[in-house]
């Protein structure tokens, strides 16, 4: 729906190519526009947007913390419809920006925010007038080119908590010079955040997390998901766990004792020492990441004639960010009996039981949580111009642009443990003089200093910064982009003039990048490779709209996109909107679009993740490679789309719309995780996933290779609805001034399906704790007064209920027999819940166009806790015990936060 506000006069709405006075286009298009953001005052305009109902699954710099080796930690990059981020097509001003990672998405905060003026969001394919990525649709951040004077502001964000505090300066000028044919813009930024690390929230210490069930009998369900649950392979100082002194463990100061284990399965337990277990992971998951980010972005334009304009603008972000994945644990530690760190009780219980060994388990509570500390460089120049001339009685505008972006990204984990270098410092003796020493000689060559991995509080910085190291890799994405394009809307037709936009563009996309050797494998976490590699992307698109009679118009678009290694493609739209009356507006869509490869699914390496799985039960430790592909085909996509917009002229100032929707795409661009592999291996016995297990002589687990490929299919389809009321307060309260607004935004996610070749099951309404999330309704609500000073807006925003899984069978008793992937669950309900937000604006008119202004915001004003989710799917993933069990993007996970703050203009 169409609810700019901005004067609708021959300009390109997002979606289509064609510029024309007042066009309404066939496919929806969502605006935030000035008014909006400034009541919201987000500390990131991508958090604004991402509360969009269209809007669902997209990362943010804090809930990113877990993406090590990709490089995204820190990233904020919008997901439409659930799709997958790389699916939205991210634009600047109606162009693309250069990438942020090698998986192609783009850092939204990398924009100069005090310079958008609106945001446009287009839910429906948009290919054939952008190209690659547009499955989902576009975002596009527009500028304000013509902005004159001088405005800044100031504000600082807390939560009732005390902590994340934030704080943001901005400053703008522009300014008309030559007798005002030209212009002149430039904007700076500065934001700070700092971050919540090693702290959790009171919801967030139930122990609420899904387990295998100690009930293993007939009836009983497969999983249970409940409070009370923590971790039983290991404590923060070590567990061993095997043998006759199974439940031993080590306290602080390395003092022993004995582990009250509760029902146990795999690596959980319900009750006994489950708060203790879980304790050395508890909060070591960053609930808000630290950020600093600088920027500054400069325009300058000028008429050369009457008829050509030519304009040159530079941007500059600096991204820095910490954020903290989890506390590094460590199963399966052999310790030999002549262990000299060994404690001397734990010692004459194994000669009291005959044992020479044992294994332990720990989350290594002496060391420091492992994280990323990146820092990303963007910077990107354009120029171009634009004019208008006549040919053949025809008039033509065009416009013609360069652009060269570069963004260089140093990424570098926080303290990670070498394995090699771990496994020598731990298997510690005593040399002929008393000395303590690691055992093996090549150790010792390689400079080892022993560690005591007996309890917490002993390990000294010396002892640990053998075994501790920082992998760094360095990277550098480049692209070039040069366009041009003309439009005419003066060709007669039989029913009005024919409007029509054509163009070519051009486009390369690099990667390069450098890892020293020794950060190239071998490392807990990070085990960086080089990704290097380039594309080339030529292109060409026509696009028309035509009068077809009196309300009734036809648009069509076709584009040819020729990519140097998967080759030629062709997307295309055809679209209509009829106007029957003035009130009522009918708009359709079908379009093929496209989504090539990213830079990462052609040229990785072998990205290397530790993690851990469980094979028949037992959990197992492996380093994942995930490998490209430069066999990979472009996805392709047939979406559809069909709704109305109603203007009552009998309610003056309402209009309202729905659309429905539904895409399928094809040859999708995915890889099976590890967890995956491991299940369709064991439990389906699919030899070609078994091949990609690999283990050592001795049967130990040591990698599991990934590789993208042209794997599945989705299908996806839904409902918008979005409706708006202004109208006078005197309308409500006599003599009363001013103006009162409510505007309504809902989706309906209907499907949300993917099948991978074994299985098609749908997840919309599907809420699991670590996934993108569709539940089947997501809403957003507001109220606004304001007068010529003061503005007033209350917002609430929600999801309905939902379940934890659609493959998975709720039971309690007398549960059915299923196979994988459909397991029995005892609670597969997941609530739903609602947040209120409100703001107050107070603006003081300082007379010849300067004002002040005050602005107060308070995000989830009831203090609301996030739903608990916990899915089973990921029992046996290393990171589960340190995650907050939430789906952290559809629920706040801050509680109550609040923004104070001033702007002005003169």
């Amino acid at each position: 729906m169409n609810s700019d506000p901005v004067e609708q006069s021959a300009i390109v709405v997002t979606g289509t190519r064609v510029t024309r006075d007042g066009y309404q286009a066939p496919t929806p298009v969502n605006v935030l526009g000035t008014e909006e953001i400034k009541a919201e005052a987000p500390a990131n305009i991508s958090d604004f947007v991402n509360t969009l109902p269209s809007v669902r699954g997209s990362t943010t710099a804090s809930q990113s913390s877990g993406a090590l080796s990709n490089g995204e930690a820190g990233i904020a990059a919008l997901n439409l419809r659930g799709l997958g981020t790389g699916r939205t097509l991210v634009l600047f001003d109606g162009q693309r920006s250069v990438v942020s990672a090698g998986t192609g998405v783009v850092d939204t905060n990398t924009f100069p925010q005090a310079l958008i003026s609106r945001v446009e969001v287009v839910t429906g394919g948009a290919s054939s007038a952008y190209g690659s990525d547009a499955i989902g649709g576009v975002v596009n951040f527009i500028l304000d080119r013509k902005y004159t004077g001088i405005k800044g502001s100031v504000d600082r964000g807390i939560t009732s908590r005390g902590d994340a505090a934030n704080y943001r300066a901005t400053l703008t000028g522009g300014m008309p010079f030559a007798g005002e044919r030209g212009h002149l813009l430039i904007s700076g930024e500065i934001f700070h955040q700092d971050g919540i690390f090693g702290k959790s929230r009171s919801w967030d210490r139930k122990g609420y997390f899904a387990m295998r069930n100690p009930d293993t009998s007939a009836g009983a369900p497969f999983y249970i998901v409940g409070e009370g649950i923590g971790i039983a392979s290991y404590t923060p100082g070590g567990l061993i766990t095997s043998g006759p002194l199974q439940g031993t463990f080590f306290g602080e100061g390395g003092a022993v004792g004995q582990l009250d284990y509760g029902a146990t399965s795999g690596q959980w337990m319900q009750g006994g020492d489950w708060r203790y277990t879980t304790s050395g992971m508890l909060g070591t998951n960053s609930l808000q990441a630290e950020e600093d980010r600088q920027s500054i972005f400069g325009r300058g334009s000028f008429d050369l004639t009457d008829n050509i304009h030519i304009f040159a603008q530079a941007s500059f972000t600096r991204y820095k960010g910490l954020s903290y994945y989890i506390n590094p644990t460590t199963t399966g530690i052999v310790i030999q009996r002549d262990n000299a760190f060994l404690p001397a009780e734990v010692a004459a219980a194994m000669d009291e039981n005959g044992v020479t060994s044992f294994t332990m388990g720990t989350s290594n509570g002496d060391m420091p949580s492992s994280g990323s500390r990146n820092v990303r460089k963007t910077e990107r120049y354009v120029v171009g111009a634009d004019g208008d001339f006549t040919v053949g009685g025809l008039g033509f505008t065009w416009n013609a642009y360069y652009q060269k972006g570069i963004t260089r990204s140093r990424e570098q984990l926080t303290d990670t443990y070498n394995i090699q270098r771990l496994a020598w410092a731990t298997d510690a003796v005593f040399d002929g003089n008393g000395r303590i020493v690691c055992r093996s000689a090549e150790a010792q060559a390689n400079g080892c200093v022993p560690l005591n991995r007996f309890g917490t509080g002993i390990a000294n910085a010396d002892d640990l910064a053998y075994v501790m190291g920082r992998p760094l890799r360095n990277q550098t994405f480049k692209q070039d982009v040069g366009a041009v394009s003309f439009s005419t809307n003066d060709i007669p037709g039989w029913a009005g003039n024919i409007s029509l936009a054509f163009g070519v563009e051009a486009r390369k996309e690099q990667i390069d990048g450098h890892v020293d050797p020794e950060f190239q494998s071998g490392w807990k976490y990070g085990n960086y490779r080089v990704t290097t590699g380039s594309y080339n992307v030529k292109e060409a698109f026509v696009e028309a709209v035509v009068p077809v009679f009196s309300g009734f118009e036809m648009n069509g678009a076709f584009r040819y996109t020729d990519y140097s290694i998967s080759g030629g493609v062709s997307t295309w739209k055809v679209g209509a909107t009829f106007e029957p009356i003035s009130d009522l507006r009918f708009r359709g869509y079908v379009s093929k679009d496209i989504r090539a490869p990213n830079l990462s699914e052609l040229f990785a390496t072998g990205i290397g993740r530790t993690n851990s799985v469980a094979i028949n039960g037992t959990q197992m430790q492996f380093v994942q490679a995930l490998m490209g592909s430069t066999q990979l085909k472009p996805e392709k996509a047939d979406s559809f789309g069909i709704g109305a917009v109603a203007t009552p002229r009998f309610i003056p100032g309402l209009s309202f719309s729905v659309d429905y929707y539904k895409l399928k795409i094809k040859d999708v661009i995915s890889s099976l995780n590890a967890e995956q592999t491991v299940n369709y291996c064991y439990d389906n016995n699919i030899q070609r996933y078994c091949d990609n297990i690999n283990f050592d002589g001795n049967g130990v687990l040591q990698t599991i290779d990934l590789y993208f490929e042209n794997l599945n299919s989705m299908r996806a389809q839904g409902i918008d609805i979005e409706a708006s009321y202004r109208l006078p307060a005197d309308a409500i309260f006599a003599k009363a001034s001013g103006e009162f607004s409510f505007r309504a935004m809902a989706t309906h996610y209907i499907e949300n399906r993917t099948d991978n070749g074994v299985t098609a099951i749908d997840q919309a309404g599907a809420i699991a704790g670590f996934a993108a999330g569709t539940p089947d309704w997501v809403y957003r609500l507001t109220a606004g007064y304001k007068n010529d000073n003061l503005l007033l807006t209350l917002t609430g925003r929600g999801v309905s209920s939902g379940v934890i899984r659609h493959d998975y069978v709720e039971c309690q008793s007398a549960c059915p027999t299923v196979s994988p992937p459909y397991f029995t669950v005892n609670d597969n309900k997941v609530p739903g819940a609602f947040f209120l937000d409100a703001s107050v604006n107070y603006t003081w008119n300082l007379g010849s166009g300067r004002t002040a202004e005050m602005f107060f915001v308070v995000k989830n004003l009831l203090d609301k806790d996030p739903v608990l989710v916990s899915d089973p799917q990921y029992i046996a993933a290393e990171n589960t015990a340190g995650y907050p069990q939430t789906n952290r993007l559809l629920y706040d996970v801050l509680g109550r936060t609040f923004r104070v703050g001033a702007r002005f203009s003169f």
